[in-house]
């Protein structure tokens, strides 16, 4: 079945695909164009190597916003564990990012409510800065 191609999205990334993170977007092809950096509010979460974002909560969450095509996208799905049924590691969720007094439409990467046992907050709510 042909993969078909959507129009670009933006994505908020908080964690390892993060600019020097461990799964930086820009590896992906063709290459994300970053918009800027941004905040949503929820709860940052760590979870081992990696964190995940519940979108409640009274705290900020610090990230960047990029612009992908869908084929990133598709790509950024299975490196999320994103499943058709809700059942997958993350959820995909939209939410709306302030970057340079702009409001963007952005996809964020949600995680499994079912994920979160064990886990700890990251007060700063910057994995980059969660110790």
């Amino acid at each position: 079945m042909p993969h078909s191609v959507l129009p670009p999205r933006h994505v908020f990334v908080y964690g390892t695909l993060r600019a020097g993170g461990s799964n930086d977007i820009a590896r992906y092809v063709p290459a994300p164009l970053r918009v800027g950096d941004g905040e949503i509010a929820g709860t940052l979460y760590d979870l081992g190597d990696y964190p995940g974002v519940v979108l409640a909560g009274a705290g900020r969450v610090r990230g960047e916003v990029y612009r992908i095509t869908s084929i990133v996208e598709s790509a950024l799905d299975a490196l999320e564990g994103i499943e058709e049924d809700g059942s997958g590691e993350y959820l995909k969720r939209d939410v709306d990012v302030q970057v340079d007094g702009e409001r963007l439409a952005c996809l964020v990467y949600e995680i499994h409510p079912k994920r979160l046992r064990n886990a700890s907050v990251i007060a700063s709510g910057d994995w980059f800065f969660r110790s």
